[in-house]
């Protein structure tokens, strides 16, 4: 995990033109996506279309993402962040425990300081369409931006806390990242996708992040 300071990231989104900004608290955020052997440690599962203990975890819904999260907080002695039922689930911004990032931390942590659409060339830092070979990679194979996080863009998307456009396309959840099927525009650090909830498929993932209580 590494710590990002409190700071703003303004957010755009292309297809209605809109721009905010976000002011952000002190949170921490994994170097790594989550690979398919710590899913597999933490859950018993492994449902990834790809298989290999140093990949990312992939083919899991946002759902399966937030139960993770939960589990690996109850695992190492955390207070869960979320409270779940069969319909719902709330965050609890006090716990301690691991939780999916917000598309504004997750923006600012990809960017690390850069204005620009990546953090660097994109494929010294990326695997996209162009060098993946159609699948996804070990994590950590690529460059990593200045704060030490890998695969920020590219290898798999992730799946973010937010909601996309509720009055649009109701649960809808945000991803960001681009994965490796995906052509170079799609592997930028300001790019919104969306999907349901309880979609899996197999260039997108996760990683997890924390609230820092400083």
């Amino acid at each position: 995990m590494v710590s990002v300071a409190a700071g703003q990231v303004v957010l755009s989104d292309r297809r209605t033109q809109r721009r905010w900004p976000v002011e952000l608290t002190p949170y921490e955020i994994a170097t790594l996506p989550v690979t398919q052997a710590e899913y597999a440690r933490v859950t018993g599962e492994r449902p990834s279309a790809f298989t290999g203990a140093k990949l990312p975890v992939e083919s899991v819904s946002w759902w399966d993402a937030v139960r993770f999260c939960n589990a690996l907080s109850e695992r190492e002695g955390r207070e869960p962040a979320y409270r779940l039922d069969d319909e719902d689930v709330q965050w609890d911004r006090t716990a301690d425990g691991y939780r999916l990032p917000t598309e504004a931390e997750w923006e600012y942590a990809c960017r690390a300081g850069t204005t620009g659409p990546r953090y660097g060339p994109l494929d010294e830092i990326a695997w996209y369409r162009d060098n993946s070979g159609e699948r996804p990679h070990d994590v950590g194979g690529r460059q990593p931006n200045a704060w030490g996080l890998h695969d920020m863009l590219g290898n798999v998307w992730n799946w973010c806390w937010d909601v996309y456009d509720a009055e649009v396309y109701g649960t809808y959840r945000v991803l960001r990242g681009g994965g490796w099927f995906d052509e170079h525009w799609s592997c930028r650090a300001s790019v919104r996708r969306r999907s349901h909830p309880t979609f899996a498929v197999d260039d997108v993932g996760f990683r997890v992040a924390r609230s820092d209580p400083r």
